[in-house]
């Protein structure tokens, strides 16, 4: 599968982003933890480069226990502070308080040295499409203050949040980067909702799904459609279609059908808790 999705205001975010960061303390980088690596934009690291980081795993909830200790670890040794959260609860959220404090403490006590008092940390919330950042700042600042959706793209243009007297966010949409490298990250995008669905195809993306299922998580296929996953993955498709009845006008199993409610059940945690995103393909 060749997976691309770059609009034209994801250009205009960037640039955006590029001019607003001298203003920034501290970079609060929004992840999918189902995807910790896959859902990171690469240009956030050069951007961000002199800047203190925060890694918040959002939807952590969502994905496999044993993966989100070894992610947090893995993120930690590599200098960043972690958070894991999720957003639609506000798990987690009541910790970003201290983070940021512990982050920013450099900067708070330089301020106080040179007699500036009460000015407040600005922190830019960064992350690609659909991984929760609005979603996390109505949580944290406990009102609605951005428009959500779940779905990718609601967030068109940046926003300054006063969260208290003592921090300010700037909201910014949700960027990726025009070309996927490596097209397992566009496939994993795809498969928990970072791209649109209507410019997929979802048969594809439910077989490259079912064969991730079949090797990492053995006996999920199973549980949840009661099939025998001693086959490939195109017999699994057409018996979950069976398993679901999925039937055509014809009375043939409708693998469309069949590929989207399985999609649909790994983005609902249907299939249970899953990361796509392996450590120890990354260690």
């Amino acid at each position: 599968m060749v997976i691309e999705w770059y609009p034209g205001h994801m250009t205009k975010a960037k640039r955006q982003m590029q001019e607003d960061i001298k203003l920034i303390d501290v970079i609060i980088e929004i992840i999918d933890a189902r995807v910790p690596i896959s859902s990171r934009n690469p240009d956030i690291d050069e951007l961000g480069k002199n800047k203190s980081r925060i890694i918040v795993l959002n939807k952590y909830d969502m994905a496999d226990e044993m993966q989100n200790k070894k992610w947090s670890e893995y993120f930690k040794n590599k200098g960043m502070y972690v958070i894991e959260t999720n957003s639609r609860s506000g798990q987690g959220v009541k910790n970003v308080n201290n983070v940021i404090k512990e982050a920013c403490k450099e900067k708070i006590e330089r301020d106080l040295r040179r007699g500036i008092k009460n000015r407040p940390v600005r922190a830019m919330v960064v992350g690609i499409p659909n991984v929760g950042k609005s979603t996390f700042i109505n949580s944290y600042a406990k009102k609605a203050m951005t428009k959500t959706g779940n779905k990718p793209g609601v967030t068109r243009g940046k926003q300054w949040i006063r969260v208290n007297k003592t921090l300010e966010l700037l909201d910014t949409p949700g960027i990726l980067w025009p070309k996927f490298d490596d097209q397992s990250i566009g496939v994993k995008l795809a498969i928990t909702g970072a791209i649109k669905d209507d410019i997929l195809n979802i048969t594809d993306l439910s077989l490259e799904l079912i064969e991730f299922l079949k090797n990492k998580y053995p006996g999920k296929l199973n549980a949840r459609y009661g099939v025998d996953e001693n086959q490939d993955k195109v017999k699994l498709l057409y018996d979950i279609a069976d398993a679901r009845k999925c039937l055509g006008k014809d009375g043939e199993a409708d693998t469309e059908k069949a590929a989207g409610i399985i999609i649909d059940d790994l983005r609902k945690t249907s299939i249970g808790r899953i990361t796509l995103d392996r450590i120890e393909d990354y260690e």
